[in-house]
């Protein structure tokens, strides 16, 4: 219940004091290419349960839902403003959202689609999809650079799923074992250090 009221408390005020940069950014992702603001794609949540993840839109709008669910390197479809939300990782700052409808939380594993949730060892399964998946978490700051990582692998997907994501489920039970809401301060404390030093 302490980290649920936490994370209504915060999330409410961050829409209500972001409420004007969210609305510059909207209007720079919709000028800056033809599709919608937001990027929603199917995420899985607490428990298992599917649901819509909130991003500013950072690529080109793609209506056919093709390709890569990882982002490698510099990507082509990425857009002039997508690239500079994505370096300050002002793109998730739409989760806000959905951390106040309770779909997320500020602070836990992050929500992966179902196709590299499917590999997810199922003790690792049960115990890392026990709690709201969260905007930040351990992974996501050890893991700030991924695509430049995965760009570097003769097969990206492959990396993603055989490198990359063990370490992440890793990071991610033991923030399960170690969950607080001191530890989501801490955590967010040092996201955005980490952001504000570039």
């Amino acid at each position: 219940m302490s980290k649920r009221l936490f994370d209504l408390v915060l999330s409410s005020l961050g829409l209500l004091v972001l409420a004007p940069v969210l609305l510059l950014m909207a209007l720079a992702v919709k000028l800056d290419s033809a599709g919608p603001v937001f990027f929603r794609q199917e995420r899985v949540g607490r428990y298992g349960q599917p649901f819509r993840i909130h991003k500013f839109r950072t690529m080109r709008h793609d209506q056919g839902g093709q390709g890569l669910q990882i982002t490698v390197g510099a990507d082509r479809r990425i857009t002039r403003v997508g690239g500079f939300l994505r370096r300050t990782k002002l793109d998730e700052l739409p989760q806000l959202i959905d951390v106040w409808v309770g779909s997320m939380s500020l602070v836990g594993p992050r929500p992966e689609v179902p196709r590299y949730v499917a590999h997810y060892p199922a003790a690792m399964r049960e115990k890392v999809l026990s709690v709201r998946p969260g905007i930040t978490d351990i992974a996501s700051i050890e893991y700030r650079d991924e695509s430049s990582v995965l760009a570097q692998a003769a097969d990206p997907e492959q990396a993603y799923i055989h490198e990359v994501l063990p370490h992440k489920l890793a990071l991610a039970a033991s923030y399960v074992d170690q969950a607080s809401v001191w530890m989501d301060v801490r955590l967010i404390w040092r996201t955005i250090r980490v952001i504000a030093r570039g």
